[in-house]
């Protein structure tokens, strides 16, 4: 199977349910069922997420600066969908793949705004598909011109 390999195991599960305040029976025991936005948690099996501090190299997010990122130029997290084809359970390997979705533009009160799909498909080992995972972010391009009337 190709993409990032994301081993789903019951501890990260523990842990990704008690962070989100999800005390549910089904996210406890030998084999856990997974919430449903754990998939995202995938980033932190990325050695090339833009998000993970890298050592030796400066972080956006270290605090020694205004927490801007070079990259993207200040976007934001806009909208996150899923698609279950079956529940994530542990003990299980996901297989991510990530490729870009559509993108488009609109004009907001303060300029334009470019908005961007990315669409990460969850597969197991046999190749099946476990999750669908489609996220869309907004760049502000910058401050609107004023029209005179």
């Amino acid at each position: 199977m190709s993409g990032q390999p994301f081993p789903v195991e019951a501890g990260h599960i523990m842990m990704f349910a008690r962070a989100i305040g999800d005390d549910s029976p089904a996210h406890q025991g030998e084999s856990p069922l997974a919430p449903p936005t754990f998939t995202m948690a995938s980033a932190h099996y990325d050695p090339d997420y833009h998000l993970r501090p890298k050592p030796g190299e400066e972080w956006f997010g270290s605090g020694g600066g205004p927490g801007t990122m070079a990259e993207g130029g200040g976007g934001l997290h806009a909208e996150q969908h899923f698609e279950y084809h079956r529940p994530v359970r542990a003990g299980e390997t996901l297989y991510a793949h990530t490729v870009p979705g559509r993108s488009w533009e609109k004009q907001g009160r303060t300029g334009r705004l470019l908005f961007s799909e990315r669409i990460t498909e969850y597969r197991d080992a046999d190749g099946e598909p476990v999750v669908r995972a489609l996220t869309v972010a907004v760049v502000p391009e910058g401050p609107a011109t004023r029209k005179e009337a």
